[in-house]
């Protein structure tokens, strides 16, 4: 009885992978109410290395660092014969108005990454191991957990899981929105963002 369920199911299961499309939650995610995704959860359109290597279309990085997989951008271990260690994928896209930035990351063990937020860097690492926030009392090692980042006339209130990462971090005026590549895997997802009155 179980195999013949398979047989009728694997031929549309065939047809979706074959087209590109995805069965993974994460691909057909859908953003909250009034934010927009930040990614199209196939590749790595809008986001590119500056000052003018844009990704769109494509879903690697050219020295392999970020992948687009499954509706997240994933930041892959270090290679040093595909360029240098320290990687930065930004959104051609800059944010000049106040606004809400969610997302959710996991991280390997000691994974080391970090968000920029018009270019100041937040870290966002597995923190318990790594830093610089070993106190968090809701993170999940190895597990999917949120950041929620509020900007509001200059100034960013960064939260984990509702915990304070940053309470009043300072932005320059504009700018976009970016990933580190470091050290370690790092998988982020469901990034979206809402403009701000």
């Amino acid at each position: 009885m179980i195999y013949s369920k398979l047989l009728r199911i694997l031929p549309a299961f065939l047809f979706l992978q074959a087209a590109g499309l995805s069965l993974s939650p994460a691909a057909d995610f859908v953003p909250d109410a009034g934010f927009v995704s930040l990614t199209n959860g196939r590749d790595l359109s809008g986001w590119g290395y500056q000052p003018d290597e844009k990704f769109d279309g494509k879903t690697q990085s050219s020295d392999g660092r970020y992948t687009a997989k499954d509706g997240m951008i994933v930041v892959n271990d270090y290679d040093p014969a595909k360029g240098p260690h320290l990687r930065q994928l930004y959104t051609v896209q800059e944010f000049p108005k106040n606004f809400i930035l969610k997302l959710e990351f996991r991280a390997s063990v000691n994974a080391d990454s970090g968000i920029f937020i018009r270019k100041p860097q937040l870290q966002c690492r597995d923190y318990l191991v790594a830093g610089p926030y070993k106190t968090l009392k809701s993170y999940k090692p190895q597990d999917w957990n949120q950041i929620e980042v509020t900007v509001k006339d200059g100034i960013a209130r960064c939260t984990c899981n509702g915990e304070i990462l940053e309470a009043a971090l300072q932005l320059p005026e504009t700018g976009p929105i970016g990933l580190e590549a470091d050290h370690g895997q790092m998988e982020y997802r469901h990034i979206q963002l809402k403009t701000l009155p």
